[in-house]
């Protein structure tokens, strides 16, 4: 059986690099049945000492971790004057979205075709947006399976609400955290009415890519349906 092929979305402040890294776990408890690939944002964070450690999604613990802060990527800005990001921010529009999904686009055509996409943190909240496309045909090229959803939320962005007008069809599961400081479980929960059946997997850590035993079953069962 071919293993399912899974784009992987960063979250903020990470690369594909970064990201790959620390979800060694998860690859290790996939390998038999998933190959992940990883892509890096196009839109480079700017370094500035204000910025609150939280807003690192590094997903285990503190500081910039490998491949340094120089290479800490976004998928778009909350705020268009600093081209910083906040999950929480109101803001009327964003900055540097299209550029992402062109990105993804291209990487759907040269490394394609993927099975399903996983988003962590900016990156989940990203892959919701990107299943609203294809459903919406805006984006022929997309035609994921199912979609991933680690530490998601709803975009607080008001040019980005069209995305959740309604619910999307695809196969969803949506992972987090009860202990979640950099996404709280309740921003996540108010993802899943965006859903039409979302999956949902809790585990009682914090902002990470959960991969332990006790985890397996779960993903397993969900993506049985696309093998």
């Amino acid at each position: 059986m071919a293993p399912l092929r899974v784009l992987c979305i960063h979250g903020y402040r990470q690369n594909g690099r970064s990201f790959r890294e620390r979800t060694g776990a998860l690859r290790k408890l996939l390998k038999k049945h998933v190959e992940l690939v990883y892509l890096s944002a196009p839109h480079s964070v700017p370094q500035t000492s204000s910025e609150e450690a939280p807003e690192k999604e590094n997903g285990s613990g503190p500081g910039p971790g490998p491949g340094g802060d120089e290479d800490s990527k976004g998928w778009w800005f909350s705020d268009i004057q600093a081209r910083s990001f906040n999950a929480q921010q109101q803001c009327e529009e964003s900055l540097g979205l299209n550029e992402s999904v062109t990105v993804v686009r291209e990487a759907v055509k040269v490394q394609g075709p993927f099975d399903g996409i996983l988003g962590f943190s900016q990156g989940a909240a990203f892959v919701a947006m990107l299943c609203s496309l294809q459903e919406q045909k805006l984006e022929p090229e997309f035609s994921f399976r199912f979609a991933i959803l680690v530490a998601g939320f709803r975009s607080a962005c008001k040019e980005h609400q069209t995305f959740y007008n309604t619910p999307l069809q695809i196969p969803s599961l949506h992972v987090f955290g009860l202990e979640d400081r950099v996404i709280p479980d309740n921003m996540s929960r108010e993802l899943l009415p965006s859903f039409q059946d979302p999956q949902v997997l809790t585990h009682p850590g914090g902002h990470f890519v959960p991969a332990a035993s006790a985890h397996r079953q779960t993903y397993q069962d969900f993506l049985k349906r696309f093998q």
